[in-house]
């Protein structure tokens, strides 16, 4: 498919969280495909104004064209998901409630700083590439306080998506997510972050509270470096937990 974009077009920030928030809702679609409809159908600039002007016939049948249906019903996307998807170009998505922060607690003595790879509540269920967003906990072994939490939807418009989202969380030492694929990992641990996988989604406070006991007890010494623990005192932790 031919893209329509002119090179006088103009997209707006909020248009473009939009965009990247409506393709999320379309199964394997990706943004750039979105954005190849938008502007075959919106003359001038992506805005906020413009998109409430696509309907759902729009992306119906604008798909359903790239698929080679021209009327558009046989593509597998689904009626609920556009419309879903022309809802979130609108403005009309329902605000997610997010969990409270306490930024206050940043600058926690003695403390580690962890990145939770989300895309709902306070849960442990995002995959690095595709989360919603990364909760940001300050940590001590006594004290567990969420300070931030960080939209990763503008990742889906940059050229290195995970590259994007590595800067976006750089300033944590530890990292938690239900999956990340090896070449993601590896910009995560070049940035400086220990990356630890969860096999099933889990309950974010309480997985954190298990850090925090093996902090007191018996860290390993990637979590003792982490924490700041001297060469000498990190074969100590190792013998005692081998007694």
């Amino acid at each position: 498919m031919e893209a329509a974009q002119t090179t006088d077009s103009q997209i707006s920030r909020e248009a473009a969280l939009r965009i990247a928030m409506a393709a999320r809702a379309l199964p394997e679609i990706s943004v750039g495909q979105l954005l190849e409809i938008l502007w075959r159908r919106i003359d001038g600039d992506l805005d906020e104004t413009s998109l409430t002007t696509i309907t759902v016939t729009d992306l119906n049948s604008g798909f359903g064209s790239a698929d080679g249906e021209e009327d558009g019903e046989d593509i597998s996307l689904g009626l609920p998901a556009i419309k879903e998807a022309v809802r979130i170009l609108w403005g009309e998505a329902e605000e997610e409630e997010l969990p409270q922060m306490k930024p206050e607690t940043s600058d926690l003595p003695g403390s580690i700083r962890i990145a939770v790879a989300t895309n709902n509540g306070e849960q442990i269920n995002g995959h690095f590439g595709s989360c919603l967003r990364y909760l940001v906990y300050q940590m001590t072994s006594d004290v567990c306080e969420l300070i931030d939490v960080r939209s990763a939807i503008e990742a889906d418009l940059s050229d290195d998506r995970n590259g994007f989202r590595a800067e976006l969380i750089k300033d944590c030492q530890v990292l938690y997510v239900q999956s990340i694929g090896g070449p993601a990992a590896a910009k995560v641990v070049r940035t400086g972050i220990y990356p630890i996988k969860v096999k099933e989604a889990t309950d974010a406070p309480s997985e954190l509270a298990r850090l925090q006991r093996v902090m007191v007890s018996a860290p390993p010494p990637w979590l003792s470096k982490i924490m700041g623990v001297s060469a000498e005192d990190r074969v100590r932790f190792a013998s005692d937990a081998d007694e």
